[in-house]
Parts: structure tokens; C-alpha cells; sequence
């Protein structure tokens, strides 16, 4: 014979933890500026190692890309930071 399962509310120990709207915000802009930080010196010693003897439309275009290319992590972070809270 088989117990049927109470249909009433589950333990607090089941259900998903949501992180307030605030506290993700925080974190999201504390990793952007870290992004930032750590992208800029790794473009700038990459370029310093290796492009030091290139002609300048290289580094013209090598900075124009990498400055672009930041974006596209922080995107992740912004689109993560702007989630909307769950209703309850």
C-alpha cells in the first residue's frame, strides 16, 4: 500500500532562493568594474608583448576591437543584474 503525499506548502528547504533585486545589482557592478580592470591590463600587456614593432593602423584596429569587445561580458552581467524578481 502505497502513503499519499500531503498536497499542502513544501519545507522552506525546497524552495529556490531568490536574491533580492538590490543585492544582485551590487554584485553585478562590483564584477563589471572587476571586468574592466582586468580586461584593460590584459589588453594593454598583450598589446605592449606583442605589437610593440606593428605599423599603427594595427594598433589602430587591435584597440578598436578590444575596446569594443568588453561589452559582450558585461552584457551577460547587465542582462543577469536587470532580471526581474519572481512574484511569489
Amino acid at each position: 500500500m502505497r502513503h499519499a503525499v500531503a498536497a499542502g506548502p513544501r519545507p522552506f528547504a525546497y524552495e529556490r532562493y531568490e536574491m533580492p533585486v538590490r543585492l544582485r545589482k551590487l554584485i553585478g557592478t562590483i564584477l563589471i568594474i572587476i571586468l574592466v580592470i582586468v580586461y584593460a591590463l590584459a589588453a594593454v600587456t598583450f598589446a605592449s608583448l606583442l605589437l610593440g614593432a606593428a605599423p599603427w593602423w594595427v594598433h589602430l584596429a587591435y584597440f578598436f576591437f578590444t575596446g569594443l569587445l568588453w561589452i559582450l561580458p558585461a552584457m551577460l552581467i547587465i542582462k543577469w543584474m536587470e532580471r526581474p524578481a519572481r512574484d511569489r
